[in-house]
């Protein structure tokens, strides 16, 4: 399992890179805007092949016809919302996981421009829903992963997930063949442990 990327969802898109620039002393890198979704994001690698997605709305764009993804509609605070697990082969991911009892949605395209105006294109499964933590699949294709031009400077140390009732996750995990922990807990979170310049901390 490669964990792709970690979604930190928040209201707004400057105050939130400055809250995380302050716990762990790496500044976001604006990554450029989801056009038709209403969003944008700034990225922080975590690591060669992965990376920190803080995405919000664009102020920017018109309100989009559906709901903002990863929730980001009516958020007052920041937080961990989504992860994605890196596939080559996104098509044979998603059939070994509907042969294990798990679908994990249909493949859509996705793209968004780079302040420099490189277009990067990626595949994607959209099950991805506010609340779900269950992780969505995406390959990356020919276009550069956005982990290595992404500012470095912090490691991914640890991840796991919180849920009441870890047995209920484990099945659909295993489909996706997702190696983490699931610890019990009153509510569900994702919970991850970054080390950077201001040493090591959980972020939720």
């Amino acid at each position: 399992m490669l964990i792709d990327h970690l979604v930190y969802a928040a209201p707004d898109l400057p105050a939130a890179v400055a809250e995380v620039e302050t716990r762990f002393g790496v500044r976001a890198q604006a990554g450029g805007a989801h056009i038709g979704s209403g969003t944008r994001n700034a990225l922080l690698g975590l690591g060669a092949q992965t990376y920190l997605e803080i995405i919000a709305p664009d102020p920017g764009q018109p309100t989009p016809p559906m709901p903002r993804p990863f929730g980001v509609d009516g958020l007052r605070r920041g937080g961990l919302a989504g992860w994605a697990l890196a596939c080559d082969d996104i098509d044979a991911a998603v059939a070994r996981a509907r042969s294990r009892g798990y679908d994990p949605g249909e493949v859509a395209d996705g793209q968004r421009a780079t302040p420099a105006g490189t277009v990067l294109r990626w595949r994607l499964t959209h099950n991805a829903t506010p609340g779900s933590l269950i992780p969505f699949l995406i390959s990356w294709g020919d276009s550069e992963h956005p982990a290595r031009s992404a500012p470095s400077g912090l490691t991914l140390e640890a991840f796991s997930l919180e849920h009441p009732d870890p047995s209920s996750l484990a099945p659909l995990l295993t489909a996706l063949g997702a190696n983490v922990e699931i610890r019990p807990a009153a509510t569900a979170a994702f919970v991850a442990r970054l080390s950077g310049p201001n040493g090591s901390h959980p972020l939720r």
